[in-house]
């Protein structure tokens, strides 16, 4: 249990609990583009949105018809270390 909260070199805390995402999310509807806060559409004290979370995020914007499309860039970090991803027409990609 110790381990879990030494990090290793070049990485965040190791347990779950410090896990994090960060997104630059862009919304675009008739030609006008806002950023997207994903976090607004969770319930309150979610800090850990993994691309399968995200993903279902996405596809609610954009069927809701709030968005065309949703583009941007982000990362997460968690116990199994950094992931960059990137929002791409509305889909992500690892």
């Amino acid at each position: 249990m110790i381990t879990g909260f030494i990090p290793l070199p070049g990485r965040w805390l190791r347990w779950k609990m410090f896990c994090r995402a960060t997104f630059t999310i862009t919304g675009t509807k008739d030609g006008r583009s806002e950023p997207v806060n994903v976090y607004s559409h969770l319930l309150p004290g979610s800090f850990l949105l993994g691309p399968p979370q995200l993903q279902a995020v996405i596809n609610y914007l954009v069927r809701s018809g709030r968005y065309d499309r949703i583009d941007g860039s982000g990362r997460v970090l968690s116990a199994a270390g950094q992931t960059t991803l990137e929002v791409t027409n509305s889909r992500v990609v690892l």
